[in-house]
């Protein structure tokens, strides 16, 4: 097989390249705060990504799409800064590959690729992806100069949400907005992203009512189980802020593919998703859940579209009825 750029022609779609602008600040900051590797472990899951679509086309008229770019990008964002590459290169192609080409390609899958090799190698190495963090490096020029930061050892030093489940510690408001600790590469920055989102919004690339609902959903059932009592579920905004919830919401979750297609459906889908989390995040092992969550809500969104599809259905019949006898 060869395989070089000459070979590889790609579709062109404007609105995944504005999801590539809104993500590159994201990258940047990955590499200020965690170092040099992080561009290095996305070129190589890009290497590997775009390989993996073009095995799948190189033999019809269909062209790589530049959706995969998104994904290759959004999946590499959501790892640890020291995943090693054999794990980052058998999530991507699991990815690409079972979340998308075996569906039909770009346009026909349920699920959010990024997400399907995140969970993949999730399950399967998760002493790399819950237990090996890296420290966010100081200086001004931070991580620019330097391959990789310091790692972590102690689970009371790694990330917010680990932090609080070993000591119930809750780190300053300060860090998480701007993202100086230890997590994900693009998921630590809840400025950033926020900024994102609004970019995104504004552009029509995202759906608003999917973001929205999203955090909604979250904030309602946090507020529900923090309010009467429960200790095992965080302050309704460290929470929001903490852990992947604003990532999820603004890049994985608005997927215009795998998300519902009404607009009704999308309000209950991020509802569902919203919700989900916190049930995850904290009665179950995990201490993200926002990944699982969203690929709970691509698996009931066609669903959720026919049950709008079939409420307004009935309701013009009713009405037209009433018109008929009226």
């Amino acid at each position: 097989m060869n395989l070089s750029l000459k070979n590889i022609q790609f579709m062109k779609q404007m609105m995944m390249r504005k999801v590539v602008y809104a993500l590159i600040p994201l990258v940047l900051a990955g590499v200020y705060f965690f170092g040099l590797r992080v561009l290095v472990l996305l070129a190589v899951v890009n290497v590997f990504g775009i390989a993996t679509e073009w095995v799948f086309v190189r033999k019809t008229t269909k062209k790589v799409t530049e959706a995969v770019i998104v994904t290759n990008i959004l999946f590499t964002l959501t790892l640890p800064p020291s995943t090693p590459y054999w794990i980052a290169i058998i999530g991507i192609i699991f990815g690409v590959l079972f979340g998308k080409m075996v569906f039909g390609g770009f346009g026909k899958n349920p699920f959010n690729p990024a997400l399907v090799g995140r969970a993949f190698i999730y399950v399967n190495f998760p002493e790399f992806m819950t237990m090996n963090w890296t420290k966010p490096v100081e200086g001004v020029l931070g991580g620019f100069t330097t391959y990789l930061g310091e790692s972590i050892d102690a689970i009371t030093q790694s990330t917010p949400m680990l932090i609080y489940r070993a000591s119930g510690e809750q780190l300053p408001i300060t860090d998480l907005l701007f993202g100086n600790i230890a997590g994900s590469i693009g998921e630590t920055s809840a400025i950033l992203i926020i900024l994102a989102g609004i970019y995104l919004i504004y552009t029509k690339t995202a759906a608003k009512e999917t973001i929205f609902s999203v955090l909604a959903g979250f904030l309602l059932m946090s507020g529900f189980f923090y309010f009467t009592g429960n200790e095992k579920v965080l302050d309704p905004l460290y929470g929001l802020l903490a852990g992947g919830i604003l990532f999820g919401a603004v890049f994985m979750a608005t997927d215009p593919i795998s998300s519902p297609k009404t607009f009704e459906g999308r309000i209950v889908y991020g509802l569902i998703i919203g919700a989900v989390t916190v049930i995850i995040r904290g009665f179950a092992l995990f201490a993200g859940g926002i990944m699982f969550a969203i690929l709970i809500g691509n698996t009931f969104a066609p669903i959720i579209d026919e049950a709008v599809n079939a409420i307004k259905v009935s309701r013009k019949a009713k009405k037209a009825k009433e018109v008929s006898h009226g």
